[in-house]
């Protein structure tokens, strides 16, 4: 029997700005992503979330909340994965890209709109926003 496997994703908001990783491998190498990756076996998804956030981008955070839960048997070309996206406030660290990013930047969010992310990458976007936008109202 196959499973599912599991990943974890963040969206970091800043000024305005969203922070995102040039992916370093295949799928999608060389296109902009939210920082993420798999949950370890004995770790939990927020740990993973943390973990996978600092690996990536060099920032430490704490964790605000789920934006969503991400399982389209479609959404990654390596098969059926499951992401649990999280809103992530920095504490601390410097951005850098490290592990399986090339590069790491704060983009504009009206940036963002005109170019198209890895994965589901830009739903998840606009589902944290449309969240983030209710919180405020």
């Amino acid at each position: 029997m196959k499973n599912p496997l599991l990943t974890v994703d963040t969206v970091i908001i800043q000024n305005r700005s969203v922070v995102l990783v040039m992916r370093k491998n295949p799928p999608f190498k060389g296109s902009w992503a939210l920082p993420g990756g798999f949950v370890e076996y004995g770790e939990t998804v927020e740990m993973a979330a943390i973990r996978e956030t600092k690996e990536e981008t060099g920032l430490d955070i704490e964790l605000d909340g789920i934006v969503g839960v991400y399982s389209d048997p479609k959404r990654d070309p390596r098969g059926h994965i499951i992401s649990i996206c999280f809103l992530g406030n920095k504490i601390g660290g410097e951005l850098v890209a490290d592990t399986d990013a090339a590069d790491v930047q704060c983009m504009e969010i009206n940036e963002i709109s005109k170019i198209e992310l890895a994965f589901d990458h830009n739903k998840i976007l606009e589902d944290a926003f449309k969240l983030i936008n209710k919180g405020l109202n």
